[in-house]
């Protein structure tokens, strides 16, 4: 694993080994032996999860399997969720404030329509209206910058771009000023109309709804007392983000902490640190980090690293963001002015409770606890004054885990709180940024409409956990191809297996241990040593994955010798392996046993206990007998091959193929048999006709328009050539004499043509004379057939 504070001007790493530089790659030694105490930032829930998430999430499941399933720790794994937020708050109330609204407005009238209008120019004036240089701001001023803006979209390119590049939610707040100025408009045409129905109460209040929450909370939003209203929308995300996770396959985690049961225990950690001089309250009832007492400052109770002198260091990580005011409002909260603290750099570990907020009782008054003090936390009280491995998205590098190095070993008084930090990459939708902020991104439920949780798992697999990703298309080509391509491996070895065991044939008198086989047990060697080299190196699974795929690839090279020249023994030793490997990623399905090969439970020694054998081997009974059937009749009528062939093709792809059975025809006449998924042989048999039909279609369509384009030359030829130089071939006047061919010998003035004229004149009159002979021999042929 790769050390994560590298630069020469961050502070001290303390190794646990004891025995590192600041700049190089580090052994991984977890404090307790094989024991591995591992904290990450779960969800803040108020939606749904996105792909964002699930890039996180299922990228931390890879390392936390690579490291218990391959390398053997013990993985203590503990989540927290946070289900008390800024977010959850505001999202909680105007979802209420909302719903309050629709259930008033059981008719369209006037004044909703006004409500709704003031909302929209509320909205556009908050948060376009630096962009759009208003005015007085009156009505009028806004309706018209709203007009010169959409103008400014349709041709002033420019601006446009320049606009989005200062505001990246400027695209966001158009698209919700669009949608609902059209609901408002429509809502005024269906009320002059006289449908004044709840239903178009309702299409007002759904398209409005960007603008109205915002207005709605401002004037309500401090009414909205109930705690209940907060914790419902909690749960509900928080229940509906496990659900997506199981669909990722992802694993649970060991122990979830919820920020709303640790409460008494973040006062009371809250306490101590003010108690140590590093944070302070202020008259409204919030308490904040003191980061000027605390950066530079020596311990003062602390006896961890006593060989050697420390001091606390604030901003570990990310140290030249340690004055970036947007990063530091942005960790603080929509509902936090911060008006009363000492410092910018200062950040809310206690927050007084304001109307319209959740409280609980603390030693300064009713309040809630800040985003960043939960985790150090639930942290502390799990893990203590150390833990080996924290991790979340590479956006809360700072200032959230700065901010929670900082208050925790101010805690704890210790120099060095986490030993190692794993922060996964940014993902991008087609190089956009995706966001829940920005209402642009792609919930895990949409990409699972998709795309399998097996291709994300390969997609992500692809990519270095620490690095950004771009989600494309074409990335997600490359991936189906990568899975069909495993995936065929393993039905031609599952296949050859179950062929070898049930042939009962002699021994060929050969062992098949030769060269060929030499070579590739060699290379199956090579490969499990250089896997383990690259999941040694920071769980380099793109480079790990390669390993295996070409593995695949030249034992495929090796299947193609023949099944009377391949040691099918050494074939499932390499398959096996590189099914547990797979599978140790997390992309199998069911329990593995010794005798289990590719993604999926299949047994190789084809029982299948419990099940009934009618149910089981009655369809391939009734495939077999039909296709016996066939071959009677078609023996009894002397019919040609090719019948008896069709009839082979039948039963290979509409009698087994929804069983899932595959025959592929080989050199040698007898067909390999494979079991394979139905739908995958069935949607492959589907392509192959679609492929069949569309290659028909263009033929055919090729065909016509040969056809059309001999037809439009001979129509073309239907002018006999004595008059295709007069009119009303050409326009009248052009010329004025001809020969007996039809050829021009003066123009419409009556002067000679010039002999260069001639010439060209002539030559058209061949071409045309040919095609006139071509047309009269089709309309004789034409008439005979």
């Amino acid at each position: 694993m790769a050390q994560e504070l590298k630069k020469a001007s961050k502070p001290t790493w303390y190794d646990p080994a004891k025995a590192a530089s600041n700049d190089q790659p580090v052994e991984f030694r977890p404090t307790h032996g094989r024991t591995v105490k591992w904290y990450n930032c779960g969800p803040t829930v108020y939606d749904a999860a996105h792909l964002g998430h699930a890039r996180n999430y299922m990228s931390q499941d890879i390392v936390r399997r690579i490291l218990v399933d391959y390398f053997g720790y013990d993985v203590h794994f503990v989540m927290n969720i946070t289900d008390i937020d800024d977010k959850i708050i505001i999202r909680a109330r105007q979802n209420h404030l909302l719903d309050q609204l629709r259930n008033e407005s059981t008719t369209l009238s006037e004044s909703l329509i006004t409500q709704a209008s003031e909302a929209w120019r509320a909205y556009f004036s908050s948060k376009l209206g630096k962009s759009a240089q208003l005015g007085s701001g009156t009505p009028a001023d806004i309706d018209a910058a709203w007009s010169e803006l959409l103008a400014k979209e349709r041709d002033n390119e420019k601006w446009w771009s320049e606009a989005k590049a200062a505001d990246e939610k400027f695209t966001m707040h158009v698209a919700s000023l669009r949608k609902a100025k059209e609901g408002i408009t429509k809502a005024a045409t269906a009320l002059s109309s006289g449908d004044v129905s709840q239903t178009q109460a309702a299409a007002l209040i759904d398209a409005a709804s960007d603008v109205l929450a915002l207005s709605l909370d401002a004037k309500l939003g401090s009414d909205v007392t109930d705690p209940s209203i907060s914790r419902r929308l909690a749960a509900h995300w928080e229940s509906a983000f496990y659900s997506d996770m199981a669909k990722l396959r992802i694993l649970q985690a060991d122990t979830v902490t919820r920020v709303t049961e640790y409460v008494p225990e973040i006062v009371q950690f809250v306490e101590r640190i003010v108690q140590n001089g590093y944070a302070y309250a202020t008259e409204d009832g919030s308490v904040y980090f003191d980061t000027r007492a605390f950066d530079g400052t020596s311990p003062k109770t602390s006896t961890q690293h006593a060989e050697q002198e420390w001091s606390h260091f604030y901003a570990k990580l990310q140290p030249g963001k340690k004055g970036n005011k947007e990063a530091l409002e942005e960790g603080e909260g929509a509902l936090s002015t911060g008006a009363s603290k000492r410092y910018p750099s200062d950040f809310a570990l206690w927050k007084a409770s304001k109307p319209g907020e959740p409280a609980w009782p603390s030693s300064w008054g009713p309040g809630r606890p800040g985003w960043h003090i939960e985790c150090s936390v639930m942290a502390s009280e799990i893990f203590g004054d150390n833990m080996d491995i924290h991790s979340g998205g590479i956006d809360l590098c700072f200032p959230h885990h700065d901010n929670e190095l900082a208050q925790s070993e101010a805690y704890h008084d210790c120099p060095q709180w986490v030993n190692y930090f794993l922060h996964t990459g940014h993902l991008h939708i087609e190089g956009l940024k995706m966001s829940k902020s920005l209402k642009n991104f792609i919930t895990v439920q949409d990409a699972l409409n998709m795309y399998s949780a097996r291709q994300l798992r390969l997609a992500f697999l692809g990519q270095l956990w620490s690095s950004p990703m771009d989600f494309k298309q074409s990335t997600m080509q490359e991936v189906k191809a990568r899975e069909s391509s495993i995936d065929n491996f393993f039905n031609v070895v599952k296949a050859l297996i179950l062929e070898s065991r049930s042939s009962n044939v002699d021994s060929d008198q050969h062992h098949h241990y030769d060269k060929p086989e030499k070579e590739l047990a060699a290379f199956l060697a090579e490969t499990q040593i250089s896997f383990r080299a690259s999941l040694s190196d920071s769980f380099n699974t793109p480079e790990a994955l390669d390993h295996l795929l070409e593995l695949i690839s030249r034992t495929n090279v090796y299947l193609q010798r023949g099944r009377s020249n391949i040691n099918v023994g050494l074939v499932e030793r390499i398959a096996g392996w590189v099914t547990k490997m797979l599978r140790m990623f997390g992309l199998g399905e069911g329990p593995i046993t010794r005798n289990t090969i590719g993604w999926s439970e299949v047994e190789i020694d084809g029982e299948t206990s419990g099940a009934d054998r009618d149910t089981i081997l009655m369809p391939y009974l009734q495939a077999l007998s039909a296709f016996r059937d066939g071959v009677r009749q078609l023996a009894i009528r002397n019919a040609p091959a090719k019948e008896i062939l069709a009839l082979c093709d039948k039963l290979r792809d509409e009698d087994l193929a929804p069983l899932g059975v595959a025959l592929d025809d080989q050199e040698d006449g007898k067909a390999l048999v494979k079991l394979v998924n139905p739908e995958v042989l069935l949607r492959a048999r589907d392509e192959k006709i679609a492929a069949a039909a569309e290659k028909a279609t263009k033929k055919a369509a090729a065909v016509e328009a040969e056809r059309a384009k001999k037809v439009a030359r001979l129509e073309k030829g239907k002018i006999p050539p004595t008059e295709m130089f007069k009119p009303p071939s050409v326009e009248v006047g052009i010329y004025s004499t001809w020969d007996e061919r039809g050829i021009p010998q003066t123009d419409g003035d009556g002067k000679e043509i010039s002999k260069a004229k001639t010439k060209k004149l002539l030559k058209e009159w061949e071409i045309q004379e040919k095609l006139h002979k071509e047309w009269k021999e089709w309309l004789e042929a034409d008439k005979t057939a």
